[in-house]
């Protein structure tokens, strides 16, 4: 190896940008290739839609992200549209259904939500920027809780984790006030009514720029930084397979979809970090096919219900200037504005599912005129329990040789199914749901189970493991067992049945892998890294 190894990613959402930061900031010489099969989307290369301003760009840029079903844009870009297909439809905004009914179109009647985003930033430019924290169980039980806290450190470094955005709502803390009257004995300490994390910087005015992709790759999208000039990042660039030579890795063969023409790049080592389905299916695609790939299929089964919140509820613990203030105050940035968000966060044994409540002043759908709490003055929060999935080899994606996708790989086949366990946790959360919306005010949404994929939380698919015994992929540090120089990253690594949202502790996981690997390229080329 020389002294200027190089290093390609596969995929440009926040666990690819994270490995790419760390491997420049933790080895001097090395060089990253990045390579995504979108488009860009916004003039900062994986910034978070959310941070436009006009409605319409917003849109097109969530278009821009659809994939097999972006429509007209991929043919301005003189990408073949392929089959056009009647009813074809997007889950939400910026995403496409793997299961789009079409020609070359996932298999996936149990798990018919199943959803990915093809762009730059990847899903990290349209997520809620939700950080919590894994607590308990959802931890990996092979790494030490102070290295876990250390990579949870760096993960919220890179990501610009903060509590700050929701904790000065004055409606916020009624909310919690009034979740805490109902659960807080209940809880452990620590583990009652809060805000929610979130991934973003606070503004002077009270807005948020919220954290995409960008704010992980950080310097390495900086005009002029040292570290951006050993950085390249090339969209619309479609990684075909991973080379290697016997067990090693060479590199990538990747297809330039604005020109059709493909190429060998040469990598000293490779990481793929596409998404919990595309990931398993390129290294399938590659010949690398470990027992363990593509099983162990975890997300979060989620219920959710709308609540309008009663007056003198809100009343014990917020007035009507209170009110007045939040609303003023949502009012700066319409487009998107800053709503008060509390959780409870998972906890075991007797809470192991996490609630999010999210305030608004409006209904997600249209209440027609007239009906009960229409126009409620205190507003509306929406609320959902995440539950934890356990992780079962039943459950996963398998693939097709004989049967090509709409981007000619092979075809995906989901497989998946809710147990007694995940039906009694769910019996158990719709419960607790009831009891928070009664505590609050007035259902106008009553609970209901959400399809199956519409966390769009997919893990398992890749998983670490502590030993390579045909459970897992990759090794605890997401070396992928029996192949030298090849790293898997995202949210398929996570190997624990958890309820949280997963990109934080992707993220961590990601961080010990790069460290893993800077220390592989010191090994190979003799250099020191600082």
């Amino acid at each position: 190896m020389s002294t200027t190894p190089t290093v390609v990613v596969v995929g440009s959402g926040p666990i690819g940008s994270a490995y790419a930061r760390l491997i420049l900031e933790g080895h001097p010489t090395a060089r990253v290739v990045m390579f995504e099969a979108g488009p860009q989307l916004t003039a900062i290369p994986g910034e978070s839609v959310r941070n436009i301003a006009d409605p319409d760009e917003k849109e097109r840029a969530r278009e821009m992200s659809q994939g097999p079903q972006a429509g007209s844009y991929r043919e301005s870009l003189g990408i073949p549209a392929g089959v056009a297909v009647e009813g074809m439809f997007t889950a939400r905004g910026g995403t496409h259904l793997l299961d789009f009914g079409g020609e070359g179109s996932a298999h996936a009647p149990t798990f018919p939500a199943v959803a990915a985003s093809t762009n730059v930033g990847g899903q990290g430019a349209h997520w809620t920027c939700a950080t919590p924290s894994p607590a308990f169980s959802e931890k990996i039980p092979f790494i030490a809780d102070d290295e876990w806290e250390r990579l949870l450190d760096e993960a919220k470094r890179l990501l610009h984790v903060q509590s700050a955005a929701f904790a000065d709502s004055a409606v916020g803390a009624a909310i919690r006030s009034l979740l805490d009257d109902e659960f807080g004995a209940e809880l452990p300490d620590g583990y009652g009514p809060g805000t929610l994390p979130v991934a973003g910087d606070p503004q002077p005015d009270g807005t948020m720029r919220w954290a995409g992709a960008d704010a992980v790759l950080g310097p390495l999208i900086e005009d002029g930084h040292p570290l951006a000039e050993r950085f390249d990042l090339r969209d619309l660039s479609l990684v075909r397979r991973v080379e290697r030579d016997g067990d090693r890795v060479t590199g990538v063969t990747v297809e330039d979809l604005r020109t059709r023409e493909t190429a060998f790049v040469a990598a000293d080592a490779v990481v793929v970090a596409a998404d919990a389905f595309r990931s398993p299916q390129l290294l399938w695609a590659s010949g690398i096919r470990p027992a363990a790939l593509g099983r162990y299929l975890t997300e979060h089964p989620v219920v959710i219900s709308t609540v309008a919140l009663d007056a003198d509820r809100m009343q014990r613990y917020a007035t009507e200037t209170d009110l007045d203030a939040e609303k003023a105050r949502r009012a700066v940035n319409p487009a998107d504005p800053v709503a008060a968000v509390n959780r409870i966060p998972f906890s075991e044994p007797d809470h192991p599912f996490g609630l999010q409540v999210m305030y608004s002043e409006t209904t997600p759908f249209l209440m027609p005129p007239g009906a009960d709490f229409a126009e409620n003055r205190w507003g509306y929060v929406n609320m959902g329990y995440g539950m934890r999935k356990r992780p079962r080899v039943e459950d996963g994606v398998s693939f097709d040789d004989d049967e090509l996708d709409y981007r000619g790989f092979p075809n995906m086949t989901i497989e998946y199914a809710l147990t007694e366990a995940e039906e009694a946790e769910i019996d158990a959360a719709t419960e607790r749901l009831r009891r928070a919306g009664n505590a609050l005010g007035h259902f106008v949404a009553e609970p209901r189970l959400l399809p199956n994929g519409s966390s769009l939380h997919y893990m398992g698919t890749v998983r670490v493991g502590e030993t390579d015994d045909g459970t897992s992929v990759a090794d605890p540090y997401s070396r992928v067992w029996g192949v030298e120089g090849l790293w898997v990253g995202g949210n398929g690594t996570i190997p624990t049945a958890n309820a949280m949202n997963p990109t934080l502790m992707s993220v961590a996981i990601a961080a010990r892998g790069a460290r893993a690997l800077v220390a592989a390229l010191d090994e190979a080329s003799g250099t020191a890294s600082v």
